[in-house]
């Protein structure tokens, strides 16, 4: 597919094209060293690490791929399963000829992070989750937490889901909404990641996101799906204190899977955390990917 919209421009990036089957895949690197792969989320692109890349850049060589339906990667009309995005993950590495890297991944980025480490676990040195739940959660059917979710449910909604995940005004609102109050990001940020939905391409993928997961993926998940697996790579779990669904509790049942599990709150920080808070962000993560 032909992508018309301009790159946004960070000072050391460059970017490049991965094909994996017919899946092209955009990357944005930089930086030289051991190799640190970062993992968006939903709504955003490999941008989101922006204010992260100039201090890990300086150990790191940085790779930063847009998720198959994101950014400048192409959007396919199916393989929206997050263990399909993990073996998306698998394939830039072995495109890129990379045995064995440090992993951070950001909302759906990290349970695919996840995932790819339960499923490749020689593939991660160590690995760092933001903002997400574990492959071990258990939903707390509580009114809040459905009112905190309510906004994948508006995606999946047959028929209006696309208008949804195509409205700038929607996406808007849940970034703003997930960002505990602070202002986060300009106009010409929030642009970056409101525009690629104006593709119909890209809100599919968006509604084939949510959908596959609440309805082929949560609840298998929440049975017990993964309870014969266990997490052999160092894991940093990361979360923000008024982050609107994810708390503590999603890590408790982690803990007996896990060889190497540690969770760390973030004090007045929401969902979005390398945007809205990077210095603490990099406060964690420096010290835990060079140990």
């Amino acid at each position: 597919m032909t992508i018309d919209r301009p790159l946004p421009q960070v000072e050391g990036v460059t970017h490049r094209e991965v094909q994996l089957d017919g899946l092209r895949l955009h990357v944005a690197e930089a930086g030289s060293g051991d190799p640190l792969v970062m993992l968006h989320g939903w709504p955003q692109h490999w941008f989101m690490w922006r204010r992260l890349i100039p201090e890990l850049a300086a150990g790191y060589r940085l790779i930063c791929p847009d998720l198959r339906g994101f950014g400048w990667s192409d959007a396919p009309p199916g393989g929206y399963l997050k263990e399909t995005l993990a073996g998306d993950l698998l394939g830039v590495l072995d495109a890129l000829e990379l045995d064995r890297v440090r992993l951070v991944g950001h909302d759906w980025g990290g349970l695919v992070g996840f995932l790819a480490c339960l499923r490749a676990p020689r593939r991660f040195e160590r690995f760092a989750a933001l903002s997400i739940i574990t492959p071990w959660f258990r939903p707390p059917l509580s009114p809040r937490l459905v009112a905190a979710s309510s906004y994948q449910f508006a995606i999946m909604l047959p028929l209006l889901g696309r208008l949804v995940a195509r409205s700038p005004l929607f996406t808007r609102n849940v970034l703003r909404a997930g960002s505990a109050g602070r202002s986060t990001w300009s106009e010409e940020e929030l642009a970056t990641y409101v525009d690629q939905f104006r593709e119909r391409e890209r809100a599919a993928a968006t509604v084939a996101l949510y959908r596959s997961f609440q309805l082929l993926e949560l609840w298998p998940m929440a049975l017990g799906r993964y309870a014969d697996r266990s997490l052999t790579v160092p894991t940093l779990a990361i979360y923000g204190a008024r982050d609107a669904v994810i708390r503590e509790s999603a890590f408790a049942r982690a803990e007996r899977h896990a060889d190497s599990l540690r969770v760390e709150r973030i004090d007045g920080a929401g969902h979005f955390l390398p945007e809205e808070v990077p210095e603490e962000v990099l406060e964690r993560l420096a010290p835990f990917l060079a140990a």
